[in-house]
């Protein structure tokens, strides 16, 4: 939900172009203040070509992060959308209700309400109210209109395509968040995700008519969060109570009534116009959003209005000009140019009527051979899956133990938690921020820490084609009576990389999850580990497409804090996290077997 994503997509410059159908040689901004069914007006941006001798669709992004630009901004030279820009479209910007130059007041992630409670406005409605003006007032459109957007825009996206007006032909919600309690934003499986919710909810509601920064006073914050103790102290300290999210985070610790009911599984049900997901396997904001809002969606797919794009991306980075790479890993091509014109064909043929309508079910970009792959299902159904366990002496294999004993184990200590990426730590959103890569960094920086565990296969005699949803089987126990376990999928590079040196034995992170004990049995009533009891706790590593070449290893690694991106867990079960004590946060002994009765593993689809 990066505001700068949005920012740099929107950076555009006049430019003068033909095309064989019209000339488009720039594009006029006008502004307008739109009203809604109960009188509140939003601050619109509109852009039209100039040049244009026919009607053209309607392609429009609504925003919590500003949707004003300067009079010489256009749409042309911009590499996102700039294929549809030069053969026209009219582009339109929006503030969402409470934020920027809009009127009214605004709620994160509020849900949709209109269909069960008469009168009420939500962004379905007013998505519905801006159509219904734009296509009446907006000159030379063809009534036909399109959504896209990006995070927050993306959510929006999802949102707005529910009960929709007729003219709304075709939607893309890109990065968008799914459920905020299980996996996006602000909590995964129940862990929170202490950083990015504290800075983001801080920076979306301190101020409502702008982002705000959180004044951290040093640039690294590892230490920073570690002092700061207790969540009780953030209130106490810092936001007295006056950022509403973070007392949400607060009020409800578990998977009550209020997330279910903030959740889009409960109020999107299925694609009502044409939707293409979209998604980054890397993206460090919103990963699960489109992979579970696609599968959801899915279910009631009947008239075949449901598609997926998924790409080696972090968060949004398909808009830009080149995605070549993320980090220090390669993917040989320009990965973003290829969605462009993706996206191009989307709108091109259910808002202009050309092309031929065939869309590929999933599109879906394969890390490791770094090449495109479509399917008529997602995830595939000719997967076959295999179970990779963890074995003796740090060992991984596809044999499951046969042996009755067999664990390792380790000290969790909340004093001293393992960071979740390379020192310094900077602000989420701050100068120098390395956020945006960490989904891909060399996992060799904590590999010898004595507490995180690894289990490695032998070099691979061939190559491993794994495609679809990761599920981790862990077979635990701990001293204390909560505990945390982070689970990831590493791709191991050779001890000789002959592509490029600079690469032997990077580890590679494929997948990675948090996952809260305390949520094993349930996500709505948490309950207490029983000291050195094991139990298997079953962790979603959402959904992949990666090859683990020959000469590679495949590597299994468990540890108990990831922080500060997911808060520390006390260790000792108390009802409201967020209420803790400091005196409540203890040293656990973590046990991880692997033994017959309790064979930890990952369940890998591999494509036969």
């Amino acid at each position: 939900m990066n505001r700068k994503i949005f920012l740099a997509i929107n950076i555009l410059f006049v430019l003068s172009i033909s095309v064989s159908s019209q000339t488009i040689t720039g594009y006029k901004k006008t502004t307008a203040m739109i009203p809604m069914r109960d009188g509140v007006k939003l601050f619109t941006v509109i852009f039209t070509p100039i040049g244009a001798d026919k009607p053209v669709p309607i392609l429009i992004q609504r925003t919590p992060y500003g949707a004003d630009r300067p009079e010489d901004f256009d749409w042309m030279n911009n590499a996102y959308v700039a294929k549809m820009a030069r053969e026209g479209y009219i582009f339109v910007l929006q503030d969402i209700r409470g934020k920027y130059k809009s009127e009214g007041s605004m709620q994160i992630h509020q849900p949709l309400i209109h269909a069960t409670q008469k009168g009420a406005v939500d962004e379905s409605t007013d998505t519905y109210d801006a159509i219904e003006w734009l296509t009446k007032n907006v000159p030379n459109n063809n009534n036909r209109v399109g959504l896209f957007g990006i995070s927050y825009p993306g959510w929006l996206t999802l949102v707005g395509s529910v009960d929709p007006h007729p003219f709304l032909k075709a939607s893309s919600e890109q990065a968008c968040m799914g459920d905020l309690f299980l996996g996006d934003d602000f909590h995964h499986n129940g862990a929170f995700r202490l950083s990015y919710g504290m800075e983001y909810s801080y920076e979306i509601e301190f101020d409502k008519t702008t982002d705000s920064d959180f004044p951290f006073p040093q640039f690294d914050l590892f230490d920073w969060y570690r002092r700061l103790g207790s969540l009780k102290n953030v209130n106490e300290k810092y936001f007295h109570n006056k950022i509403p999210t973070w007392n949400n985070f607060v009020k409800h610790p578990n998977y009550d009534e209020f997330w279910e009911k903030n959740s889009p599984l409960n109020y999107v049900s299925e694609a009502q116009v044409p939707m293409l997901h979209v998604g980054g396997y890397f993206d460090q904001e919103d990963i699960n959003g489109p992979q579970l809002m696609y599968a959801h969606m899915e279910k009631k797919d009947a008239q075949n209005k449901n598609f997926i794009c998924l790409g080696p991306w972090n968060h949004g980075q398909w808009s830009r000009s080149k995605a070549d790479s993320l980090g220090k890993i390669d993917f040989e091509s320009n990965t973003a140019a290829y969605f462009q014109d993706l996206q191009k064909k989307w709108f091109d043929f259910w808002l202009k009527d050309i092309g031929d309508g065939k869309f590929d079910e999933a599109t879906c970009f394969q890390t490791g051979s770094n090449t495109w792959k479509t399917y008529t299902s997602w995830p595939p159904k000719n997967a076959e899956s295999k179970k990779l366990y963890a074995a003796p002496d740090h060992k991984a294999g596809f044999s499951r133990p046969t042996a009755q004993q067999g664990f390792i184990s380790y000290i969790s200590d909340p004093a001293n938690p393992v960071p979740y990426r390379m020192q310094p730590i900077e602000a989420t959103y701050g100068p120098g921020s390395r956020w945006r890569i960490w989904h891909t960094e060399d996992q060799r920086f904590i590999y010898t820490r004595p507490d995180v565990v690894s289990f490695t296969t032998d070099s691979l005699a061939e190559d491993i084609t794994v495609t679809g949803k990761i599920l981790a089987h862990v077979f635990a126990s701990t001293t204390g009576t909560d505990a945390d376990w982070i689970v990831k999928l590493i791709d191991v590079y050779p001890d000789f990389d002959s592509k490029n040196l600079l690469m032997s034995q990077y580890q590679l992170p494929v997948a990675m999850e948090a996952f809260r004990g305390r949520f094993r049995k349930s996500f709505e009533k948490p309950e207490a580990l029983v000291p050195g009891k094991p139990e298997e706790f079953i962790v979603d590593l959402h959904e992949i497409n990666h090859v683990f070449k020959k000469g590679h290893k495949i590597m299994i690694q468990i540890q108990s804090t990831w922080f500060p991106v997911i808060d520390r867990n006390p260790q000792k079960f108390v009802p409201n996290i967020f209420e803790a004590k400091d005196s409540d946060f203890i040293k656990a002994e973590q046990h991880i077997y692997f033994n017959s009765s309790n064979p930890t593993y990952i369940d890998l689809p591999v494509m036969k």
